[in-house]
């Protein structure tokens, strides 16, 4: 059975595990027990890093950061921000595809316009245009987003030297946890 296009049982999936995500997200950690987990209560020294903001603060309920040391915290960052920035551009290409716009020609024989928006794309996309997709996805992640010159400022910096900021440093730092918010909310 299909709804909008997308077989129920990949709806009913994805909404359960939503949920599931969801009430675990405001579980407790003894189950049923009204104090505050000890996730809550931990200090990690990582609790004024960009990104720790009101109302949750520092936020690691799956303890990823137990232990850690600032070149693990920034590795931890950096793939946060860049997992946020490919959901950015999910969002983003989900809506401008929903609105109709295509780009011109072809995908492994099938027109771009003939293939439709969100996950109803994967019954018409074809196995030579999914490699293809996932080929430009591997040449990006290996070759080109990356500190290739060693010279980033903070993680997620992949500027290589090409670019400056005209911005003051508070400014700098205002834009990034823009970025990082808007990436947090994509994911969600």
């Amino acid at each position: 059975m299909k709804l909008f296009g997308v077989s129920v049982v990949i709806v009913v999936v994805a909404t359960a595990v939503s949920l599931s995500d969801s009430v675990a997200a405001f579980a407790t950690a003894h189950g049923g027990s009204h104090k505050l987990s000890n996730t809550a209560l931990r200090v990690t020294g990582f609790e004024d890093e960009l990104g720790a903001q009101k109302p949750l603060g520092f936020w690691d309920p799956l303890s990823v950061c137990d232990g850690a040391d600032q070149a693990r915290f920034d590795e931890l960052r950096y793939v946060e921000i860049k997992h946020g920035r490919v959901a950015m551009l999910a969002i983003v290409g989900h809506m401008v595809t929903s609105a109709g716009v295509r780009w011109p020609g072809s995908i492994g024989g099938v027109s771009y316009s003939n293939i439709p928006a969100g996950l109803a794309a994967f019954e018409r996309l074809p196995t030579s245009g999914l490699a293809a997709i996932f080929v430009a996805i591997g040449f990006l992640e290996v070759l080109v987003m990356k500190d290739s010159k060693g010279v980033a400022q903070y993680p997620g910096d992949l500027r290589n030297g090409l670019f400056q900021w005209s911005a003051t440093p508070e400014e700098q730092l205002e834009k990034r946890a823009i970025e990082l918010n808007n990436g947090r909310a994509a994911q969600m």
